[in-house]
This record gives structure tokens, sequence and C-alpha cells, in this order.
């Protein structure tokens, strides 16, 4: 019984102590935060300045530093992103490097915990044993002002000084980057604050040159937004992203690109298309799938419809030298559906017994190899120079694999443009292998409505029915693939469907 006991008042003691270690720590964390200004509109970084008084052990031998802090690390200043070891010899603000002494050596020291905030409390703040080494080292105790600056605080940690407090629960600091170009969507409340919030979030982070906030929801037919550049420079919103080993260049204010679907364009050409294979990409933007598939040596007809897409689609194609393999048109998406028969019987003719010669591509590893054999033979040698590799001669397919429609606020309603796709095609009338469609939606739904996945999907499968004027006995639901792309809101996922184009609807009259 009194063992029991003894154990509860243990326990009940420990409690306590977590209780006041939070206490102290909430209180500590309270130091450091920086000082506040809710009637702040424009950024001053000059008013972020806050002054910690703190004691500093100075050791005439440094060997004696690192074994103080390591010894009595209880009672040294652990702070997240200041130094508890700093130098004594250097006037200069925090964060530059110092200047060392005359005589070479920077004299440093370490900052005690910033319990103690003068000399005179050292003897009982410290243990026994800390105040020993000290007086055995010869250590001075000396006082100390720590400035914390503007540039010490992260972004959200400026925001929630100078925000009114009404929003400080959803701090505005999530933004996606494209090239040099920080992208936000503001919520209305935020809107008056923008040019603040862009300042914060330009000047801390040093891969951006400019910030840009939605100004409101996609609605041209080109998937391009209304945007206002909120920081920075507001001369250069032409961009360059990298991805999957490609480098795309894109005017941001006039094509839709989303940094977030860099994952979907990877699945796909990873898990679908495959080297050889006619892939038609009908809302291609400028060439997120179609330029990684033509590096893939899959043969791709990229189309869209937005002239400033067309064009940097025309330039990436030929800036990542997927040229052979990566054909751009400019045609209404329903157009280049119903014509891409014609359009890959087109692209056949043009080229020379239906082939394509591509380059070998020859590692890096190869080529040092047959430097070396060829600096090893060059005295006998009777050959003016090395042999090349032949080019790879491709066969282009006169079936296409796939459909990729990545237009997730529409794409449903082009499918009905593959109704009857093959039918004025005599040469298609004993194809086997029928293509991919792989569609992306958005299937947005009520608040008050509570669904599961599965009829989440019920829903998109019967618009899927109704766009292409067809049953489920025709086209199953098991037949389709349904892959979750994102979630844009809690009520409206993307999604990617992956179904093969029935072979009663590609030749339906």
């Amino acid at each position: 019984m009194f063992k029991g006991v003894s154990v509860v008042n243990r326990l009940i003691a420990s409690f306590k102590s977590t209780k006041s270690i939070f206490r102290m720590s909430t209180l500590q964390a309270d130091k450091y935060d920086p000082p506040i200004n809710r009637s702040m509109k424009v950024l001053d970084r000059s008013f972020f300045i806050k002054k910690i008084p703190l004691c500093v052990a100075k050791f005439p031998n440094p060997r004696h530093i690192s074994e103080f802090a390591k010894q009595y690390k209880n009672f040294i200043l652990r702070v997240p992103r200041i130094p508890h070891v700093i130098k004594l010899d250097s006037t200069q603000p925090i964060g530059e490097k110092p200047l060392a002494c005359d005589n070479g050596i920077v004299t440093k020291g370490v900052l005690l915990t910033d319990t103690v905030t003068s000399p005179d409390e050292v003897p009982t703040k410290l243990s026994t044993e800390a105040l020993a080494f000290l007086k055995e080292t010869q250590a001075e105790i000396l006082p100390y002002e720590y400035v914390l600056d503007y540039n010490y605080w992260k972004a959200e940690d400026i925001l929630r000084s100078v925000l009114p407090e009404e929003y400080l629960d959803e701090i505005p600091t999530g933004f996606t980057i494209t090239g040099h170009i920080a992208h936000l969507n503001l919520r209305k409340e935020f809107k008056p604050y923008d040019s603040l919030i862009g300042q914060v979030i330009l000047d801390k982070n040093n891969k951006i040159d400019c910030v840009v906030d939605k100004v409101s929801s996609i609605a041209t037919k080109f998937r391009t937004f209304p945007m206002k550049v909120i920081a920075g420079k507001t001369d250069n919103l032409i961009v360059e992203q990298k991805e999957s080993n490609c480098v795309f260049k894109f005017d941001f204010s006039k094509v839709y690109w989303n940094s977030r679907l860099h994952t979907e364009h990877d699945r796909l050409v990873t898990q679908y298309f495959q080297p050889g294979e006619i892939v038609c990409d009908v809302f291609a933007g400028v060439g997120p799938f179609a330029v990684p598939a033509g590096k893939k040596e899959a043969v791709v007809l990229a189309n869209d419809l937005n002239p400033e897409s067309f064009k940097y689609l025309q330039e990436n194609i030929k800036n990542n030298k997927v040229d052979l393999t990566v054909k751009p048109f400019n045609l209404d998406g329903a157009q280049f559906i119903k014509e891409s028969p014609q359009l890959l019987i087109d692209f056949i003719k043009d080229h020379v017994n239906g082939e394509i010669s591509l380059p070998v591509k020859v590692s890096h590893h190869h080529r040092k190899r047959q430097k070396k054999d060829e600096d090893s033979t060059d005295a006998t040698s009777t050959t003016s120079g090395p042999i090349e590799p032949k080019n790879k001669i491709v066969k282009i397919p006169n079936e296409i694999s796939h459909f990729v429609m990545n237009l997730p606020d529409s794409a449903i309603d082009f499918l009905g443009n593959f109704v009857g796709l093959y039918f004025n095609y005599s040469q298609y009338e004993n194809i086997t292998k029928m293509p991919w469609i792989h569609v992306h939606c958005f299937e947005k739904y009520g608040n008050d409505e509570d669904l599961s996945m599965e009829e989440i999907q019920e829903r998109v499968y019967q618009r899927i029915l109704k766009s292409m004027n067809t049953t489920s006995s025709i086209l199953p639901l098991t037949d389709l693939s349904f892959h979750l792309v994102r979630k844009v809101s809690p009520t409206k996922p993307m999604f990617c469907v992956s179904y093969k184009l029935p072979r009663e609807l590609a030749f339906a009259h």
C-alpha cells in the first residue's frame, strides 16, 4: 500500500515538474518572439530589434570552452538558431563574420543560460560544480547583450507579429515555387496586407525574386488566372522550371502550370508511356507530359489551344532535344481528338519508311572508355577518327496507345469526341490494341455531404458514361482505374481516371 502511494506521489511530482518546465519553456519562447506592431502596413525591418540581457563566460584557455559546454550543458544558452559559443573580439552585427584580433587570435566565450541576466546572479543560478570549474579555469563572467534583428526570425514569426490578432490561426506562409516566382492564393481577409506578406516571404526565401498572388479564380478557357505581383521584380514573369530531368520555359502569367503536379507527370510517363508507343497529349500546355515522354522515346503528338502555351511548347521541345519524337499542334481539344488518327497517318507519311532515326545515347563512362581505347591504339590505327555508333531506328506504330487529358476542370466534357474515333478509317478495322484514356478531373461536393471515396468515384463514373453516351455494359466501372492525384480542398479531390477506349465506342457510327 505504502509503495503504491509512493509511486503515485512520484508521478504527481513528475507531472508538476513537467508543467513547470512547459511554463518556463513558454516564457522563454516569449522572450525570443519578435516585437509586435499590428498597425504596420508597409514592412519596416528596423522595427524588429530585441535585446536579450545575458552573461558570457570568457575563458583564457580556449579548450575549456568545449569542456564547460559539454559538462555543464544545463547552464549554457540553448535557444534555436542562437549559438552558445560566441566571439568576443568583434563589434560587428550578429550574423556577419567578425574580424580577428591583431594577434590573429579571436577570443571566444560561452553564453550562460538566459535565467542568468547579470554576473551577480551566477553564484545562485549555477551548480557548485560549475562554479568550481569556472574558478579553476579562471573564467571571467561578463554581461552580454544579445541583439536579435529582422534576420533572426522566420517569415511566420514576423507575420504573426504584424497581422491582426484574429487572423493568427492561419498565417499565410504557404506557397508554391515556379522558377524564381512564389505563388500565393491569399484569402480575402489577407488581401489588404498582400504587399507586407509578399515582402516578408521574399526576404526569407533567397531562391525567389518575385511573389505573386492569385487575384481571382481561373476563368479563362486557357486555364490561366489573373495575378498581382505583390513583392519583388514586376517586369519578368518568364521562368525556367526544372522537372523530370527537363527544363521548361514559359511566361507564368500567360500559361497554365501547376508545380504540385510534378509527381503526376512522372507517374504517367513512368508507369504507362513506353518507348515506341504513340501518346496523344490533348491539353499539353508547355509540355510537362509530352517532353519527358519524348525523352523516353515515346512518340508524342502534343496539342494545346493556347497560342502562348503552343509557343513555349515548341521552344521546350527544341531546347530539350525531343523534336524527333514530339510533334506540336495548336488545335482545339475536340478537333485534335477527332483528327488524331489522321494526324498520326500524316506524321508517319512525313518520315521515310515511317521510321525515326534517333541518335544512340552514349553514356559518359562509355565515352571515357572509348577515348582510352583510341589513345592506346592511336599509334597503330589507320582510321581517321572514332567510329560513331549507328543511329537507332524506330518504326512509328500505326496505332495510338495513350490519350492524356490534363484539363481537370472540363476534360470529361471532351470524352464524347472519342465515340466513332476509328469509324472513317479502314486501316484501323483490324486493330487489336485500343488506346488508353487518362482523363484528369475534379469532383466537387458540398460541405454538408459525407461521401465515401467509392461514392465520389461513382459520381465521376456516371459523368464519364454520360459524356460518352454509353452504358455500364459497354464501359463497366471495374474497367476504370482511379488515382487520387491530390485534394485541392477537403471537398474537391482531383483524380486521374485511366481506362481503355471500348472497341464498340471507337467504331460506333
